[in-house]
């Protein structure tokens, strides 16, 4: 009931300068709000939503970065990478710290927290019992991703790449071009579906792959291809769908959007490359030899569509986030994720939130 809340939760600005989402929607955490939760977000002037929208809705505004100075026992949410500084973590965050794959950057990133006594809460692993994900942007990073795929092949992407609106991109992906040929790998999921969708919306032909197809690699199937969406969330060590070897047969694939962007872990199914790609430079081309194959491996593609992407997230995530004060089985999960992760890297378990 509404004013038996102790939780205080703070939304911080992003720094990365192309992230325009945001985890909590003003519309949810009005609803948050009403329900006694304390809600603080951090100014933004990138935010696809308005600080007033947020005002409105009975939150706290505060400067960015004021995060750093909240109370200890607050929760701090966001989407992509923690500032620097300050180098020792005492908050429990919440966001996608990509650290549990054996990222170049994971023991850095948890000895922050071991050091201040904090808590990494992942939401790549807020997992149901079943271990599926409660809230995730996938749908509408396959969406991006495969859209973005179809406007380079028919030569219509421009670069910087800029945000915009699902119905904006539908009206490019709609324009004339070239008959596409595409294979979606992890199809079944929600970022496979999001994919397909944005493909069935250009017209193209499509070529859906997920467990069963990938059991036996038809590695010559997607050299066949025009464009290949890769869609699969490795959780363990699996083939690798291309190698740098094979790209040298004769093939029709020309490009490659890689949704998932597991660079820098063992269980990236995509050798061929090992950096991102950027907003700026959102396509590189590939060394390789014969015809041209060009890659688009963005982290965080999601982005580009910044409104319908935070509103879905928004609306899966804050069912959760009205049972953080009791850590429930599906938080605690989370917390002992982290844990072991941390454990995994010999640092010590100096949770001051236990």
């Amino acid at each position: 009931m509404a004013g038996q809340h102790t939780t205080r939760i703070t939304m911080r600005h992003e720094t990365r300068p192309t992230e325009r989402r945001a985890p909590i929607s003003p519309g949810d955490a009005a609803a948050l709000a009403g329900q006694g939760i304390t809600i603080t977000v951090e100014r933004s002037p990138q935010r696809v939503f308005a600080d007033e929208e947020y005002a409105a809705a009975g939150c706290v505004l505060a400067p960015a970065g004021s995060w750093r100075d909240a109370p200890a026992d607050e929760f701090v949410i966001g989407l992509k990478e923690l500032p620097g500084e300050p180098e020792a973590l005492r908050h429990r965050h919440i966001y996608f710290g990509h650290a549990y794959k054996g990222q170049r950057h994971a023991r850095a990133l948890l000895r922050r927290f071991a050091e201040g006594g904090g808590a990494l809460l992942d939401l790549e692993h807020l997992v149901d019992a079943r271990g599926r994900r409660v809230a995730a942007f996938g749908y509408w990073a396959g969406y991006a991703g495969a859209a973005l795929a179809v406007l380079h092949g028919r030569g219509h992407l421009a670069a910087p790449l800029k945000p915009g609106t699902k119905e904006e991109l539908d009206r490019a992906l709609r324009r004339d071009g070239e008959p596409v040929r595409a294979l979606v790998i992890g199809a079944l999921g929600r970022c496979g579906r999001g994919a397909c969708d944005a493909l069935a919306a250009a017209g193209a032909e499509t070529t859906r792959w997920d467990v069963e197809e990938t059991r036996t690699l038809d590695v010559l199937a997607i050299l066949e291809q025009d464009i290949l969406v890769n869609a699969v969330l490795a959780t363990g060590a699996t083939t690798p769908f291309l190698a740098a070897e094979t790209l040298r047969h004769p093939r029709r694939l020309s490009v490659i959007a890689d949704v998932t962007c597991d660079v820098g872990s063992p269980f990236h199914t995509l050798p061929i490359y090992d950096e991102v790609t950027t907003w700026t430079e959102p396509v590189r081309r590939l060394g390789h030899n014969g015809a041209p194959l060009d890659l688009i491996a963005i982290d965080n593609l999601p982005s580009l569509l910044p409104r319908e992407a935070s509103l879905d997230f928004s609306a899966q995530l804050t069912p959760h986030l009205r049972s953080l004060e009791d850590m429930p089985p599906l938080w605690r999960r989370c917390l002992d994720t982290f844990r072991k992760a941390s454990a995994n890297f010999g640092l010590p378990q100096e949770d001051t939130h236990a």
